[in-house]
């Protein structure tokens, strides 16, 4: 029998054991038990799978009309279809210990902590919202904990590194790139998503759709918006979009990542991806002294906890302002 499958089981003897019996006699049983158990082989109880599940049906439809991203729904239906699978039942099966067991062998497969706070989250949203329409009687993630995840800062171009990007563009276009990643600090998607007439230069400004269908406004430096200005007006196609490929109307995300990836390798900056421009301008920002709860609104977060796991803080600054304040 699995070593998960004997702690479940053992754990809710605990549970419904606990206010019977002494402490001694109780580790007497969970012991006996477990003994006892190494010698079985226990299957779970395949649910036959009729190949949909209309109660995730359900859920998917309602975030659609909710505003969902499609690429979220897709990832929310993956997640929750690959454990109900591996779990073997129906979403109006699902235990707890599914859950647990579920969890603790993705952990033990080496899946990593992020991840696996990630599928608690989205089971979260899941059950919760069945429990909440009353299509199940009990939520199976109340009795399951945060799965805590080491934070780490992210990392950050420096001065010298953006610098060397600029001037290692082969072209125009990949220059005006650069630049408004870095201006904005916007996420890739919002900026494939642009359109040339989006852009008002007189205010160096324009609105971005980011996730869920919010708009926001973000701003653009002078040298970004002449750049960009002498990039658009270099052009020669028809197409609206604000970037546009050599055989593509309007430049995928995918290729823009292949062009910071060279483009890092060929000037010897390390770690070159789209959301690094994004943390180096919300850390330049608060640095800077803007007040986080602006950066988060430039940033289109809704909570401060998140843009604080995109800001580097200049220990230097902490160090004057407690200097400053004490």
């Amino acid at each position: 029998m699995s070593i998960v499958a004997n702690r479940m089981i053992i754990d809710e003897v605990r549970e419904r054991l606990a206010d019977k019996l002494t402490a001694k006699g109780l580790e007497d049983v969970t012991e006996t038990i477990s003994d006892v158990l190494a010698n079985y082989e226990i299957l779970p109880n395949v649910v036959q799978d009729t190949g949909t599940d209309m109660m995730l049906d359900a859920y998917i439809d309602a975030m659609d009309v909710e505003g969902l991203s499609k690429k979220t729904l897709g990832y929310y239906r993956l997640i929750i279809q690959n454990f109900l699978k591996r779990a073997g039942v129906t979403s109006g099966n699902v235990t707890q210990y599914h859950i647990r067991q579920y969890l603790a062998t993705e952990k033990a497969r080496g899946i990593a902590d992020t991840t696996i706070r990630n599928y608690c989250w989205v089971f979260s949203a899941y059950f919760g919202w069945l429990h909440r329409d009353g299509i199940i009687s009990r939520n199976p993630m109340n009795n399951i904990g945060r799965v805590k995840v080491q934070k780490k800062v992210r990392e950050v171009f420096s001065e010298i590194d953006i610098e060397k990007l600029k001037n290692g563009c082969l072209c125009l276009r990949d220059k005006a790139i650069v630049c408004f990643l870095k201006s904005t600090g916007c996420r890739i998607s919002e900026v494939t998503n642009l359109n040339r007439d989006d852009i008002d230069f007189q205010n160096l400004e324009c609105i971005v759709l980011g996730k869920g269908n919010k708009e926001r406004r973000v701003y653009i430096d002078s040298v970004t918006g002449m750049i960009l200005k002498e990039y658009l007006e270099s052009r020669q196609d028809l197409s609206p979009a604000l970037f546009t490929g050599r055989r593509t109307d309007r430049l995928k995300p995918g290729a823009i990542r292949k062009m910071l990836k060279d483009l890092g390798e060929r000037v010897g900056v390390e770690h070159v991806h789209p959301h690094k421009f994004r943390a180096t301008e919300l850390t330049e920002l608060a640095n800077r002294g803007m007040p986080i709860e602006q950066v988060k609104l430039l940033a289109g977060h809704e909570k401060i906890d998140t843009t604080m796991g995109y800001v580097k803080v200049d220990q230097e600054n902490v160090k004057n302002s407690y200097r400053k304040y004490a």
